[in-house]
């Protein structure tokens, strides 16, 4: 009996304190939706870990691009960062030669710039978008195979 109360008397604290269950939790870890193809070339996949509300004035999405995969020519009314948590990827901002980011880059495009980005063409890349209100992206141009494809070949030498 003695047994009981002290395992009660331990036990019936960490249930009254106990996290509250209503939080709003989103995982890093889930890869998310399958994004439909019609801004970019290949498969990716998007998790919008946070969204921007009146209290938060930016997102956050985690994007998958699989290998060989690129998104078109876009610009946002906001600034954009991307951290690279995974493989490497191409980024170009209009008029720049094109680099190579790999895991642990972390990049920022101002707003207003049209730019793109993707995987390479051997590797898969995630990363984390972080960028501004409600605002859609304004897509600009379609990113050809065949531009890719030259961007790769450059950047493979």
């Amino acid at each position: 009996m003695k047994n009981l109360f002290c395992s009660l008397f331990i036990i019936v604290p960490f249930y009254l304190f106990a996290q509250d269950s209503n939080y709003a939790i989103s995982s890093y870890l889930e890869e998310g939706i399958k994004a439909p193809n019609t801004h970019y070339i290949g498969e990716a996949w998007l998790n919008p870990l946070l969204r921007a509300d009146d209290d938060l004035n930016y997102n956050i999405t985690k994007a998958t691009f699989k290998a060989n995969s690129t998104l078109d020519w876009h610009k946002h009314p906001t600034p954009q960062i991307l951290i690279i948590v995974e493989g490497e990827g191409y980024y170009q901002e209009r008029g720049k030669a094109p680099i190579i980011l790999k895991t642990g880059d972390v990049i920022k495009c101002n707003k207003d710039t049209e730019h793109w980005h993707s995987s390479t063409k051997d590797s898969l890349v995630t990363y984390l978008a972080i960028y501004g209100g409600d605002q859609p992206t304004i897509w600009t141009e379609v990113l050809s195979q065949d531009y890719y494809d030259s961007v790769a070949e450059k950047l493979k030498n």
